[in-house]
């Protein structure tokens, strides 16, 4: 096995278990090791090994941990055991028929670094973002259909611009490579709601799973309520707040797709809900409206409209830490304008995915918008991603997803 063997006092991180080695904390590497997505040795500069990682010459993370277990080599089977481990460790989520959408491996947090893979009722969707689980595909799909349980089939998608920076390719569509071959629409359930989800071509591997606990904190909180609900995607938020009995439920998207998913879910869960759910009678009026959100929020402010309660779920506007003030920019103004939309006592719901920015600034920047909305709010609660994308102590990057919860106090 070809070794990677880190420069004096460059090993304090992988001492304490952070999964990453960037190519400057690296002396050498013996036997001219070039393989991408070979599994490697990681030796410190006095010669202890210290684990074994996926190793990627084209990224500046060069060597991404599999393992911090010096004594045992890993092989296919240490792969297995991951994927087992991450799927038991999810083993609620299979059993208590609240949902049959879930995340079954969250990457680095999984100890599977770059690997992704959602379920959707049966369905098993990847995102292979590291050059080893590109290599290692097979031996993941392999443990995903005998470890998960209901699994029908495991397939690939290829669309995810980090995959360049690994030196891999990047390609539209879904590739199978297990099992049966994947339907274009998978339907799910998600407590009271239902949801079509398109796996060939959806954002992500076709739906926003991370979202769900948050969901379901809006949904409490809607009651009686007009509601819009920004960058709504296929209606997750919506449909909770109409589940709730909200009075007007706007779901507002730049896509006509998946506006017309939304509505063809709010459909389905009407179906599903058999009348239990005020959302689904006629009490709560939809509006659905395809338009640009900042463009949207601005008409609203000079035709006077006002809603109760706002949610804002932005796509990603920072992708690394040199975007993070341009991003911080795109923040502060689409909340000033969500602030001004609000009637008293109203609720704003917001949230950045960008892991570059992290809870401070994000905090931060929601104060100036307040400041310049002059407006007071109080922050009334906290979400992130749901309990099936865990967070590894040692690799913080982990937390990307940030909601706050604000209530304006006039």
């Amino acid at each position: 096995m070809h070794k990677v063997i880190l420069k004096p006092g460059r090993d304090w991180s992988i001492r304490h278990h952070h999964p990453w080695i960037f190519s400057g904390a690296i002396g050498k590497i013996a036997d001219d090791t070039s393989a991408t997505g070979a599994t490697v040795a990681v030796v410190s500069a006095e010669g202890d090994v210290l684990g074994y990682g996926w190793y990627s010459p084209a990224s500046q993370i060069r060597v991404r941990m599999i393992s911090f277990v010096p004594d045992i080599v890993p092989g296919t089977e240490q792969i297995a055991a991951s994927v087992a481990a991450a799927v038991g460790r999810r083993a609620e989520f299979f059993v208590d028929g609240f949902t049959d959408g879930v995340r079954i491996i969250n990457a680095e947090n999984d100890m599977l670094p770059g690997v992704v893979a959602d379920f959707y009722c049966g369905h098993i969707v990847c995102q292979f973002t590291s050059a080893g689980a590109e290599v290692n595909a097979d031996a993941i799909a392999e443990a995903l259909m005998h470890h998960v349980p209901g699994a029908l089939s495991v397939s690939v998608r290829d669309d995810v611009e980090s995959r360049r920076k690994e030196g891999l390719p990047c390609r539209e569509g879904l590739r199978r490579i297990a099992g049966v071959e994947p339907p274009q629409m998978v339907e799910i359930a998600e407590g009271p709601v239902r949801f079509r989800v398109d796996i060939w071509r959806g954002h992500k591997t076709g739906f926003y799973l991370d979202q769900r606990e948050a969901r379901a904190r809006v949904g409490a909180l809607s009651a009686a309520k007009d509601v819009l609900n920004c960058f709504s995607y296929t209606g997750g938020f919506g449909l909770y707040a109409a589940a709730s009995g909200a009075n007007r439920v706007t779901q507002v998207d730049i896509s006509a797709e998946a506006m017309e998913l939304a509505k063809q879910n709010a459909a389905l869960s009407a179906a599903a809900s058999g009348g239990q759910h005020a959302a689904f009678s006629a009490q709560t009026v939809f509006e659905y409206v395809v338009a640009d959100v900042f463009k949207y929020l601005r008409e609203c402010r000079d035709a006077g409209r006002t809603f109760d309660l706002i949610v804002l779920d932005p796509p990603k506007f920072a992708e690394s830490k040199a975007q993070v003030m341009k991003a911080a920019r795109g923040y502060k103004d689409i909340n000033l304008l969500a602030m001004k939309l609000l009637r008293p006592g109203g609720i704003l719901a917001t949230f950045s995915c960008s892991g570059a920015m992290d809870a401070v600034l994000f905090d931060k920047i929601l104060a100036e918008a307040a400041a310049d909305a002059k407006k007071d709010f109080q922050i009334i609660g906290r979400t992130g991603q749901s309990a099936d994308h865990p967070v590894a102590l040692a690799f913080p990057e982990g937390h990307y997803l940030k909601g706050v919860i604000l209530r304006s106090m006039k």
